[in-house]
């Protein structure tokens, strides 16, 4: 087992220039029934043909699309080399797609993370109307020297959490550092914790990875999240949970009971470069 206490929860991150953008995407209109609908089946393609051209792009250097379980939405997420990299993007594939998709999908909430987030970063996603929280690395630790589990079993979990009124991103920031410590030794299978501040708000997106169900089942069950979930519902409120991968059944029913906003999804299709990514974990050499 891993020493119990991390030596900072202040200690530098790896994740460079690196951006992550984790949003929603709906239909206009939802499922029917009996078959899906036709903006839904449209929204799917497009945003299957997106990722598929987000591959290409020199700047690119991970991308997923995942479809929800239990409602009609797909999550999407990709990792860009840094700012150019990502303005690139918006600019090319994200403005070929954007007047097909917004005729049959809107977009919910994005989650943007990074060490730094310059203005002209910001700038490139808010000229495509998507609402979106954009968090600077504030606090966090990495296990395994920033080693990727294995994808196939791995469950990513994002969230936003806001403080409530009277409430101060101090005290949100207080509780989750006190997660942080706990959990380092207590849950072996969370390899990654982040939290950063959201810009312009008294909140803070949290990024925890765990290697697979068992681990975030323990998490929900008997770890950190059931532990401190009551002291955090006093201070803020959680606007939103993405839980990415292959999110089996009984993970869905504890999150419910826990009162999370979540949107859950199964294993999509993925794509990730050479090497990993220090956002998302190392499969070579540093």
């Amino acid at each position: 087992m891993e020493d119990a206490n991390p030596v900072s929860l202040d200690e530098p991150s790896k994740n460079g220039t690196e951006i992550s953008v984790t949003g929603k995407w709906v239909p206009t209109t939802p499922d029917g029934w009996f078959f899906r609908s036709e903006s839904s089946r449209e929204m799917r393609s497009e945003l299957q043909a997106i990722h598929d051209e987000a591959r290409a792009h020199e700047g690119v250097l991970s991308t997923e699309i995942n479809h929800g379980v239990g409602q009609d939405a797909v999550l999407i997420h990709h990792v860009f080399a840094g700012p150019d990299a990502m303005v690139d993007y918006f600019e090319t594939v994200a403005r070929k797609h954007r007047d097909v998709l917004v005729g049959v999908a809107r977009p919910e909430l994005h989650l943007m993370r990074g060490l730094e987030l310059p203005a002209t970063a910001r700038e490139a996603i808010g000229r495509t109307g998507v609402d979106i929280a954009f968090g600077e690395h504030r606090f966090g630790w990495v296990k395994n020297d920033y080693r990727q589990p294995d994808p196939a079993k791995a469950i990513q979990v994002t969230a936003k959490w806001t403080a409530k009124p009277g409430h101060t991103r101090d005290e949100l920031e207080h509780w989750w550092k006190t997660v942080a410590r706990e959990a380092w030794g207590l849950e072996e299978g969370l390899v990654r914790f982040e939290a950063y501040d959201v810009a312009g708000q008294e909140a803070l997106i949290i990024h925890e990875t765990f290697t697979d169900t068992a681990e975030l089942r323990f998490h929900l069950t008997r770890g950190t999240a059931s532990t401190y979930k009551k002291p955090l519902d006093e201070v803020a409120t959680p606007e939103c949970y993405f839980f990415r991968g292959p999110v089996s059944w009984d993970i869905r029913t504890y999150s419910r009971f826990m009162h999370l906003p979540a949107t859950y999804t199964s294993k999509g299709s993925a794509w990730t470069a050479n090497g990993g990514t220090w956002s998302e974990g190392r499969t070579g050499p540093g």
